[in-house]
């Protein structure tokens, strides 16, 4: 009788390891059945979005080595490196590498800056909190030229703006502000227009802040400048970290506020290398050295989130 159980049991056994192994060989089946249909479903956007990056991408490398004007089409033919060279050695270009990196850092200071002071003063309990939150993020929503417009007409017309007026009252002389300070002016109204994201970025960190944290530094009699270098501001070191990796990506290719308030001038004091590109591919009708400058403004974007990636990127793995 004994036998006749343990026989059973490692019968019983012996099924149930043949049931596991055909539910796994089933799952595994599944699974590549499931990853093939998913690849398949996912090939016609993938060739899509292959052919949309790369097919600009060869066409302005392959302008970029040719002599092509719009002026006259007539002239072709290879040029060789001597599209990049022009653009490398024109004086424009190093204004123009110097004012991309002012613009790029100017706006990082005022909306990390700006931000983390919205972030502190929308995280405490106040009347009308919600109200005010909407009034911050609302910037972020208006389309950069029409942005633009606002400030060039509506606030920093030196005649009709409303800091014009404001002069005025107190017995100034208005201020010209795209022909005084063009460069300013526009990372005044980038850095309006990206303040809002910095700002909801760190209040979404300083809010995972837990309160037992800040109870304790309190009790330890921490007063408030410790308190936030400390325990606030460490806390939202990787949120500060996202908002430069990404603001950095697109204030690289800022070009609509240039365009609509300075066009890039005066002569190239407010033109970046993204409208520098503009001016010497459209403006000036040169498709071939416009590819190039093109080109190289590519190169530097990738040189630039390289670099960030790998110095502040470190941040993130913390």
């Amino acid at each position: 009788m004994q036998k006749t159980e343990c026989h059973a049991l490692a019968l019983r056994q012996a099924q149930d390891e043949v049931y596991w192994n055909f539910l796994r060989r089933e799952e595994r089946m599944a699974t590549k059945q499931t990853r093939a249909l998913a690849r398949t479903m996912m090939a016609p956007a993938v060739v899509v979005l292959f052919i949309w990056m790369i097919v600009p991408l060869v066409m302005t490398l392959w302008f970029s080595f040719q002599n092509y004007s719009l002026i006259n089409p007539m002239m072709t033919g290879f040029a060789g490196w001597a599209n990049y060279v022009y653009v490398i050695g024109d004086p424009s270009f190093t204004q123009s590498l110097i004012n991309t990196l002012l613009l790029v850092g100017g706006v990082l200071v005022i909306t990390i800056v700006g931000g983390t002071f919205l972030a502190l003063l929308l995280d405490q309990p106040i009347w009308g909190q919600g109200i005010l939150r909407i009034l911050v993020i609302s910037p972020f929503f208006v389309m950069p030229p029409v942005a633009a417009l606002i400030w060039k007409n509506g606030f920093m017309h030196p005649g009709y703006g409303m800091l014009g007026h404001l002069w005025k009252f107190f017995g100034l002389q208005p201020v010209d502000w795209f022909n005084q300070y063009p460069l300013f002016s526009v990372i005044v109204i980038v850095a309006w227009q990206w303040l809002p994201f910095a700002t909801l970025i760190l209040l979404t960190a300083l809010q995972s802040l837990s309160e037992e944290q800040r109870e304790a530094a309190e009790m330890d009699g921490a007063n408030a400048v410790n308190r936030f270098r400390y325990i606030i501001l460490p806390h939202m070191a990787r949120a500060i970290t996202i908002v430069i990796l990404i603001q950095t990506i697109f204030l690289l290719g800022i070009f609509a506020e240039i365009r609509v308030t300075t066009g890039g001038g005066p002569g190239y004091a407010s033109t970046n290398i993204a409208f520098l590109v503009f001016r010497t591919g459209i403006l000036s009708n040169d498709i071939g050295a416009g590819s190039a400058g093109g080109v190289v403004a590519v190169i530097i974007a990738n040189i630039v989130a390289i670099f960030l990636m790998r110095a502040v990127g470190k941040n993130l793995d913390a």
